[in-house]
C-alpha cells in the first residue's frame, strides 16, 4: 500500500514538473515570437521607407530661372567707378573723369556717394545740337593725331566777394582774377576737357584738386590754385564752359574738338554770377 501511494506521488510530482516546464517553455518561445514580429516589422518599415525613397520624385528645378539669375556672368570691372577717391598734387595732376551738378562740376553741393551702375549715369537731356557725352571707358585717344584749343580759368567773381572768401586763402586769387591763359594748348584727338585742365595745371606747377563721382562717371574738380568749393560761400565753386556752353554732365565725359574754348571759372552763386544759374 505504501509502495503504491509512493508511486502515485512520484507520478504526481513528474507531471507537475512535466506542466511547470512546458509553460517556461510556452513563454520562452511566446517572447521569441514577440521579439521576432516586432524585428520583422522595423525591418518592413525600413524597407517601405527605402522603397519610397526610391520611388519619390526629382525635386524640379526651373533650369532657365537658375541659369538667369545664377548662371555664369563676365562680372564687369567697376573698380573705375569706386567713390570717394581723391588725387591731389601741387603740380596739378589728379582723379580721373568728371562732375556733380547738372553742368559737370557742380557748385557748392560737393560730390555724390552714390554707387555706381555701369550702363547708367545719371545725366539730364543734352540740348539739341549740343554734343552728346563720352563715357571715360569708352574714350579712345589717338596721340598721333595732334590738335589745339583754348584754355582759360579765372576766379574774377571772388573780387566781389572778398568778405565771404575763407580766412587765409585772399593771397591766391590774382588782383585781375585770371589763374591761367587764355592760352591755346595742344591735345591728342579724343581727350576730354579734364585731360586738358590736369595736364596743363600740371605742367605749369598750378595747384589742383579732384574727386571722382561715380554717380555721374566722371571727376568733380573741387579746386583749383588752392581756391575751393564753399571757399566764399556755400554756392561757390568751380564751373566749366565750352564755347560758351555749360555743359550739364562731368568734364572727363566731354570730348574736346579741333578750336573748342574751354573756360574753367569761379562761381559764388551756383553759377548765377556767372550766367549759368543752376536749378
Amino acid at each position: 500500500m505504501r509502495q503504491k501511494t509512493k508511486r502515485l506521488g512520484l507520478c504526481l510530482l513528474l507531471v507537475l514538473t512535466l506542466l511547470l516546464g512546458g509553460c517556461q517553455t510556452s513563454a520562452v518561445k511566446q517572447e521569441q515570437a514577440s521579439t521576432e514580429t516586432a524585428a520583422a516589422d522595423t525591418a518592413e518599415q525600413k524597407q517601405e521607407t527605402t522603397e519610397r525613397e526610391d520611388t519619390k520624385e526629382p525635386e524640379y528645378i526651373d533650369g532657365d530661372y537658375v541659369d538667369e539669375h545664377y548662371g555664369d556672368q563676365e562680372e564687369e570691372d567697376l573698380s573705375k567707378y569706386k567713390t570717394g577717391s581723391s588725387t591731389k598734387t601741387a603740380t596739378g595732376s589728379t582723379g580721373t573723369s568728371g562732375t556733380t551738378g547738372s553742368n559737370g562740376n557742380t557748385t557748392g553741393t560737393g560730390s555724390s556717394g552714390e554707387a555706381a551702375s555701369a550702363d547708367n549715369y545719371y545725366t539730364d537731356p543734352i540740348p539739341e545740337g549740343k554734343p552728346i557725352p563720352v563715357e571715360p571707358q569708352d574714350q579712345v585717344v589717338d596721340s598721333g593725331k595732334q590738335l589745339t584749343c583754348t584754355l582759360y580759368v579765372e576766379c574774377s567773381t571772388i573780387l566781389n566777394n572778398m568778405d565771404d572768401l575763407t580766412e587765409g586763402k585772399a593771397d591766391w586769387v590774382p588782383s585781375d582774377g585770371v589763374i591761367y591763359g587764355p592760352k591755346t594748348v595742344t591735345f591728342s584727338a579724343g581727350e576730354s576737357v579734364y585731360d586738358i585742365l590736369q595736364r596743363e595745371m600740371r605742367n605749369n606747377r598750378i595747384h589742383m584738386e579732384s574727386q571722382f563721382t561715380a554717380m555721374y562717371n566722371s571727376a568733380y574738380v573741387q579746386g583749383i590754385n588752392n581756391l575751393y568749393e564753399k571757399d566764399c560761400g556755400e554756392l561757390s565753386g568751380w564751373m566749366y564752359c565750352v564755347n560758351g556752353w555749360y555743359p550739364n554732365y562731368g568734364c572727363s565725359r566731354y570730348q574736346v574738338q579741333s578750336g573748342d574754348v574751354i573756360e574753367w571759372h569761379y562761381t559764388c552763386d551756383l553759377g548765377n554770377d556767372l550766367g549759368a544759374g543752376m536749378s
